[in-house]
């Protein structure tokens, strides 16, 4: 179980609430591992989406009937970058107030210092292994999910 200090009902409630977590990311292989890390932590499949780059994640959102409670972005995909998709998810007032996790290889300074400035919620560096991936996601779901006041749609 992913939290030890909280109510199951609580929890169980507080997943309920999220409409669904969409995951852009251009690696197949990062897909896999990511989805197999939310279920390691509990988190069914039908509360995760994803898609392989920027362009097709605008187009998803910009024909979604529910909208997602959370967005993992990754920054260096094709066709549309992840900083191009984030600037277009924040300056549209329909999408604006989901907040956008940047998750991504790179940890460069300059990389981070723009995210930010674009207006991502939060910049994450992929981990090197599976098991902190799993406690990263762990943390992720703990703060996000169960924390954070965020709207959801």
């Amino acid at each position: 179980m992913f939290i030890v200090d909280k109510d199951a009902s609580y929890i169980s409630k507080k997943i309920r609430a999220v409409s669904y977590i969409l995951v852009a990311d251009d690696d197949v292989d990062d897909q896999e591992l990511i989805q197999d890390a939310f279920l390691d932590n509990e988190i069914v499949l039908d509360k995760l989406r994803f898609v392989d780059d920027g362009e097709e994640l605008i187009h998803f959102l910009e024909n979604a009937k529910i909208l997602p409670s959370i967005i993992l972005l990754d920054l260096n995909m094709p066709r549309k970058s992840g900083r191009e998709a984030l600037a277009e998810i924040k300056q549209n007032p329909t999408l604006k107030h989901i907040p956008v996790i940047m998750f991504t290889t790179s940890d460069s300074e300059v990389d981070i210092k723009e995210c930010h400035m674009i207006g991502c919620n939060a910049y994450l560096t992929k981990p090197n292994n599976y098991i902190d991936l799993v406690s990263l996601m762990k943390d992720l779901i703990s703060f996000w999910l169960l924390q954070a006041k965020i709207l959801y749609d």
